[in-house]
């Protein structure tokens, strides 16, 4: 019965319509530290863009300009804070030098490379499927995560600053959803393990986390093991070479798994909940995991050793209309407000304590998701 009325709220609240509005601050105005930036993605149906912002020293934000990506944004059915209902839609891949993002309205993907706070188109390429909401990197490799029709896994290699797609590398979810998908019908985020063996897709639909595993060629299993843990996994990190770190929206809780030789999921440690609402979003960052709570407008800090997941505070940080995607850089958190169109920027100190440095405005950031920092 509890985890009935805890998917309740799950769906009531993610689903509701932005109704309330944040009250953005001026974004600061002192010099940029050099080289660096954070860069949210608009997701605009009517013209997706990348607005860029300079990261000064003190971890506060200038707004630079926008980029268009060639394509349009889009919403899944029934969204509320997050139109795109998932993590990682926006990637930095620094070692090529290049962002990529996806175009879920035009079933697109695009590339550009980045050269500070500055960007510049070079390709703008078929995701592979219909309603692209987020990527997995690794090495070289990249997959594209879809979540509309059947859902999909979509391969391309990277070489030479572009993208090619890899042929025969898509892969069905078997999902069977609508395009767009309902939003909690389809899948949340795609990564791989640190190793490159296996790719992880969870779903919401289905309750699952699914394991593909990955060959040398980058080429992944005909289907993947589906492994089901109740609750609806959502997002996830990795601490340690096949420790997955995951939390779960029913439940606002956390749990350490082992990612198996065979795609099988093991639980090593003990479900934690934060007691907030709605836990959809995890990024680690100087020891810590920072979880937000879109239901409950929050942020809660974990620390995972080993199997074992300790809350070290359940509300880190507050007032953040409809909390979803966050990126970390520099000793600093940025999360964004799926209501009210703002990144909330905090600072990480002692302990992994969050102290507030700024609300920063997003140009046409009313259906903003994807966040990437350097």
């Amino acid at each position: 019965m509890k985890g009935s009325i805890r998917s309740l709220v799950v769906m009531s609240v993610l689903g509701a319509a932005a109704v309330v509005a944040a009250v953005p601050a001026q974004a600061a105005e002192d010099s940029a530290s050099a080289g660096h930036a954070v860069f949210v993605q608009t997701n605009d149906p009517a013209g997706n863009t990348i607005a860029t912002f300079d990261r000064h020293p003190d971890g506060s934000l200038t707004y630079v300009t926008s980029y268009a990506t060639g394509g349009n944004g889009g919403r899944a059915t029934g969204a509320g804070s997050d139109p795109l209902a998932s993590q990682g839609s926006l990637a930095l891949i620094p070692d090529a030098g290049l962002l990529v993002a996806v175009n879920a309205g035009s079933s697109t993907i695009s590339v550009f490379a980045v050269d500070g706070d500055r960007l510049r188109l070079e390709q703008v390429l078929s995701s592979g499927g219909p309603f692209p909401i987020g990527f997995a990197v690794h090495d070289n490799l990249l997959y594209v995560l879809g979540a509309g029709g059947q859902g999909y896994v979509s391969g391309f290699r990277i070489a030479g600053g572009l993208l090619h797609p890899t042929e025969g590398s898509t892969r069905s979810l078997e999902l069977a959803n609508t395009t767009p998908p309902f939003f909690l019908s389809s899948p949340a985020q795609a990564g791989f393990t640190p190793g490159g063996d296996h790719l992880v897709v969870t779903t919401k639909t289905n309750s699952t986390v699914d394991v593909f595993s990955a060959g040398p060629d980058g080429r992944l299993s005909a289907a993947p093991v589906r492994n089901s843990e109740a609750g609806v996994p959502f997002a996830f990190d990795f601490n340690g070479a096949e420790r997955l770190v995951l939390n779960f929206a029913a439940t606002s809780s956390l749990q350490v798994f082992s990612i198996n030789p065979d795609d099988t999921i093991t639980a090593l440690g003990a479900l934690k909940s934060d007691g907030q609402a709605a836990a959809c979003w995890v990024t680690a960052a100087r020891g810590y995991d920072y979880v937000s709570n879109t239901a409950t407008g929050d942020v809660s800090q974990f620390q995972v050793s080993g199997s074992s997941v300790t809350l070290v505070n359940p509300v880190a940080a507050s007032g953040i209309s409809g909390s979803t995607d966050s990126a970390a850089a520099g000793g600093f958190l940025y999360v964004q407000a799926g209501i009210g169109g703002t990144v909330h920027a905090f600072s990480i100190g002692s302990g992994g304590a969050l102290t507030p440095v700024q609300v920063a405005t997003v140009p046409d950031g009313g259906s903003q998701e994807g966040i990437a920092a350097d």
